[in-house]
């Protein structure tokens, strides 16, 4: 068994995310690229945004903190600490409207 303070890894990544030209910083904290289960904690400094992508599965997130626009096409969803948004098949994008971090789960497909 393992165990992970996901609030000590928001603090350590908003802290490289606010050093990062990109605004953002992210580190996987379970499975990866070689197994079916992804977990990927986030984190987007205000009005930093994940440019348009494809959605590689099912994927989900929770917002640890702050507030976020989940974007695809014409629809968007907004959402706060606490909340549970689940990505979209389409095409989509993630908007970080002040500092926030989520935590992405995706289940690749086949």
């Amino acid at each position: 068994m393992e165990k992970l303070s996901l609030d000590a890894q928001v603090r350590e990544l908003l802290k490289l995310a606010a050093a990062a030209s990109t605004g953002r910083s992210a580190h996987t904290v379970y499975g990866g690229h070689e197994h079916m289960l992804r977990q990927t904690l986030i984190v987007l400094t205000t009005g930093t945004a994940l440019a348009e992508h494809e959605n590689p599965g099912e994927a989900t997130m929770v917002v640890l903190r702050g507030r976020v626009r989940l974007v695809a096409g014409e629809t968007s969803w907004e959402g706060r600490s606490g909340d549970f948004l689940v990505a979209p098949k389409a095409r989509h994008s993630l908007e970080a409207l002040e500092d926030s971090a989520v935590l992405l789960t995706v289940a690749k497909r086949d």
